[in-house]
């Protein structure tokens, strides 16, 4: 089966928004689609949407958008302990289908993000997690991919380093910092795990970018980092 374009995958993720916007939710996009959006070359690999509700649980608004278009569709982990749904969204026209990951504020981590801060830009138009813990959230996940036990996943922490050095450029560049009055609704504990997973990740995903992370405002301590320039 073919790969899906990254126009297939963003109006994957636009037909999303737009059922749950029309029952009043609001959404952003994290994870490989978002970073697109940022300006990251890699294709996205699927949809990632945040439901800013506590209103619904993941399980009910998968449901909600199998109920209000048939070419979502629920199918059964191939973890069979899993007590969730996997949601794939059939493309029109062709055999291609696209993963459709659903998630809330708590679910593995991610913020609860104030409104006002959703990032909407030219020339998509789609709402996305604020540039900095959507940074943070791909750190989180080569963390996670790396302590894996599957080797399929292990492998998937080599991507996110190219993704979390081409955020961690684009970041770098607007000067934006995890202290910025505009950053201070990121929760605590969001950059305290940050920084913790830094002192791993300088030495066994990215030796070089110590220095940028301390531009951001993380203090790292100098015997975390193996090469540094």
């Amino acid at each position: 089966m073919a790969l899906l374009t990254a126009a297939q995958i963003l109006d994957v993720a636009r037909r999303t928004i737009t059922i749950f916007e029309s029952y009043g939710l609001k959404c952003c996009l994290m994870g490989s689609a978002a970073s697109y959006l940022y300006g990251v070359k890699r294709t996205p690999n699927d949809v990632d949407l945040v439901v800013l509700s506590a209103a619904y649980t993941q399980e009910a608004l998968k449901e909600l958008l199998v109920r209000e278009d048939s070419q979502y569709t629920l199918v059964r982990s191939r973890n069979p302990r899993a007590t969730y749904r996997v949601l794939w969204y059939r493309i029109p026209g062709t055999y291609q289908r696209c993963k459709v990951d659903i998630l809330i504020p708590g679910s593995l981590n991610v913020p609860d993000v104030p409104h006002e801060h959703i990032v909407t830009k030219a020339p998509h138009y789609l709402p996305a997690m604020p540039l900095l813990p959507q940074l943070l959230l791909k750190l989180q996940g080569w963390s996670d991919h790396r302590a894996s036990p599957r080797t399929d996943m292990q492998f998937k922490q080599y991507y996110d380093v190219r993704d979390i050095e081409a955020l961690l450029a684009i970041v770098c560049r607007r000067r934006l910092r995890i202290y910025d009055e505009d950053a201070q609704w990121i929760p605590e504990t969001m950059i305290a795990d940050s920084l913790k997973t830094l002192q791993e990740y300088v030495v066994y995903g990215s030796p070089y970018s110590a220095a940028d992370w301390r531009e951001l405002g993380f203090e790292l301590p100098a015997e975390s980092v193996m090469v540094e320039h």
